[in-house]
């Protein structure tokens, strides 16, 4: 596919996202209807549409238009690129610019969130609003956790490298490595086949470094979803780990997981047949928003009415999660969001209608070039 072929099939494919087809079942019909594409035009393809929803609402008023092609001419317009020639009519191209189109609207350009969430997100991120904003426009990093029992971050980082892939070492949580190159390639590499490393990002390891953890304590996983926090957990201490999830089809992937990273946990159903735990981690639903930028389309379904139902969810966890924690126990509640409604005013109220629950700690990790948003409160039952 030519440069120019790619950017129409990714107007049509944004056309098709903006009529309500989620992202990735657009991606996947468009893969599945056009063998021809190579694996470079297809990620190609999948970049113009995925940087296309983060800038939503900026690209389609640089473009002109709310549609695939106002979206694309306003990505390629903020990115610089050569317009006459990706918009030049010819072969499987968009077609050429109207006389209309090549006029640069004028005025403030929109943020790239909804609406009814800039006060929210301003009044939670406070000073970190314009970054973090600037930062779920932008390409997320492909993070790595080292997994401890099995290497150390430098030999990783050099069985990594004889894979084709080149990573640095943040300094944020001493177990993550993020790739430079050859990111694509980590899921096929020996590296992450032989369970040196897992795909995760900083943030979720920072909590995991922050959490009194040992090795003599029973430890429950009680969101588990695929099980990366609770193998981040095993990867840091040989402790006794459970993991269930409401939906149980998550965990399916756990138990290949955990073997291939030398972690023994117990996938389970019924959490309350092995309580108490000394301690609980609950990665609670949520919106998501410290992750925006790799469902970027989710921002832009997402309503007043899910956070509400959403924060009912999050109580209910919280309560039920509480009474599975042994006298003296741990209780870690989290959420990948930037939200307070989510965050410090959950833990707030649970904190109101618990008695001998005392607050250990909290911290709202900002999103930033290298960390996702993400919250969690260490908790302390009497």
């Amino acid at each position: 596919m030519t440069p120019a072929a790619r950017v129409q099939t990714a107007i049509e494919v944004l056309d098709e996202i903006l009529s309500g087809t989620p992202a990735e079942k657009a991606l996947t019909g468009w893969a599945r209807r056009s063998r021809f594409a190579g694996s470079k035009d297809r990620a190609a393809v999948r970049d113009h549409v995925y940087d296309g929803l983060r800038r939503r609402n900026s690209a389609s008023f640089l473009g002109g238009d709310l549609s695939g092609r106002g979206i694309m001419l306003g990505i390629l317009r903020q990115d610089g690129a050569d317009l006459d020639a990706l918009f030049s009519g010819q072969g499987y191209g968009p077609a050429a610019l109207s006389v209309a189109e090549q006029i640069v609207p004028s005025g403030d350009v929109p943020l790239d969130i909804p609406e009814w969430l800039v006060p929210r997100l301003r009044d939670s991120m406070g000073g970190d609003f314009e970054t973090g904003i600037a930062a779920m426009s932008a390409r997320a990093p492909v993070a790595l956790r080292v997994n401890l029992q099995k290497t150390d971050r430098d030999s990783a980082r050099r069985a990594l490298l004889e894979d084709g892939i080149e990573t640095y070492s943040p300094t944020q949580a001493s177990t993550a490595l993020i790739a430079t190159t050859g990111a694509r390639k980590v899921a096929q590499s020996k590296t992450y086949q032989t369970g040196l490393v897992e795909l995760q990002d900083v943030s979720s390891q920072m909590a995991i470094e922050a959490i009194p953890l040992r090795s003599d304590m029973k430890v429950l996983d009680y969101c588990a979803g695929g099980g990366g926090k609770v193998l981040g957990m095993a990867g840091r201490a040989t402790a006794q780990y459970f993991a269930c999830d409401a939906i149980e089809a998550r965990l399916r992937d756990l138990p290949n997981r955990a073997e291939r990273a030398g972690a023994d946990i117990q996938v389970i159903t019924d959490p309350a047949q092995h309580a108490p735990y000394d301690l609980v981690f609950c990665d609670v639903p949520c919106s998501g928003s410290g992750t925006w930028r790799r469902t970027p389309d989710a921002k832009w379904r997402f309503t007043k009415a899910d956070l509400d139902e959403l924060t009912q969810v999050q109580a209910g966890i919280l309560f039920d999660a509480a009474q599975l924690v042994a006298p003296g126990g741990v209780l870690v509640y989290a959420t990948c969001s930037l939200l307070d409604d989510e965050n410090i005013l959950q833990i707030q109220k649970f904190m109101d209608v618990s008695s001998g629950v005392k607050l250990v700690s909290t911290e709202q990790i900002p999103l930033g070039q290298e960390t996702d948003g993400f919250c969690f409160a260490v908790l302390e039952v009497a």
